[in-house]
Formats: C-alpha cells, structure tokens, sequence
C-alpha cells in the first residue's frame, strides 16, 4: 500500500498539533517550518481537517489551530478519510465493473484488503502516536556530546 502525499502530510500535520498545542495555538506557519509541508499545502490540508470539526482555529494575533477533539477521539482514518485520500486497492474504485464492465475475479480480496487496512487505521489514536512517541525517547540512550578532540564532553 502506498498512501498519498496528502493522506501522510495530513496525519504529520495533526501529529505535529497534538504534540504542539498543548501551549497553545500552533500556526500552520509553525507546522510548516517543524515538518517541511508548505504553508499553501497545509492550508488546503486544513480547510479539509477544520470542515470534519478534527481541528478548530483561533483568529487574530496569537491564534492558530488546536486539536478539534482529545487525542484519543481522533483517529488515523478519521484524519486520512477528511482530506479525502482513502486508498482503495480495487482497480475500479469500488464500482464493481473491473473486468470488461463486470466485477473481477479478485474483487473481493482487494476489498477484503481495503477493509482491513481502515480498521488497522481507525484502531490507532493520535492519542497512541504521541504516547508511542514519548515511549521511543524514553528507550533511546542519551546522545554524546563530541568536543573537538573526540572526547565526550561530559566526561569532564
């Protein structure tokens, strides 16, 4: 499975706001320098997100997005699925008339694949992701700190 660019930059984004908007509101000029999105993309991204009620926006100075609902209630498809990038591995997109206007031999495997890949999505939490995160920076060993004549710095 390959998932669009706008499927993957939307759930980054999301990511980015729940990991960042626990300060306040988080800019889609901020998102776009943390995560390399151009601020024109994320815009679009946006107007899709704030239509499904997954973000809400605060105007004037010192506004910007925050998460529309908890972490927890915001699932991986919910965000793919609001900017429209469901991937469906059916080569007729569902509509049953993939072999000479009928439906293929294989219809029902790549269906069955469709389907399973939705619960996968819709069964991880934005919520999961940060939690997952802090998990991973918890388990790495600190970073050493090489000083010009490759000693640590820390041994001093």
């Amino acid at each position: 499975m390959r998932l669009s660019t706008k499927g993957r930059y939307a759930v980054t984004a999301m990511l980015d706001l729940a990991l960042n908007g626990v300060k306040g509101p988080v800019t889609l000029a901020e998102i776009s320098e943390n995560q390399g999105i151009s601020l024109s993309y994320l815009e679009q991204l946006f107007a899709a997100l704030r239509s499904k009620e997954l973000v809400r926006g605060v105007r004037g100075p010192g506004g910007g997005y925050y998460l529309g609902k908890s972490a927890d209630d915001i699932s991986i498809a919910n965000i793919i699925c609001a900017v429209d990038e469901w991937v469906e591995f059916t080569r007729c997109g569902g509509r049953q008339n993939c072999s000479r206007g009928s439906r293929c031999l294989t219809h029902s495997l790549w269906d069955d694949l469709s389907a399973e890949i939705f619960d996968f999505l819709a069964n991880i939490s934005l919520g999961d992701l940060v939690r997952r995160g802090a998990k991973e920076a918890e388990s790495k060993p600190p970073a050493l700190n090489v000083v010009a004549n490759g000693e640590d710095s820390r041994a001093a």
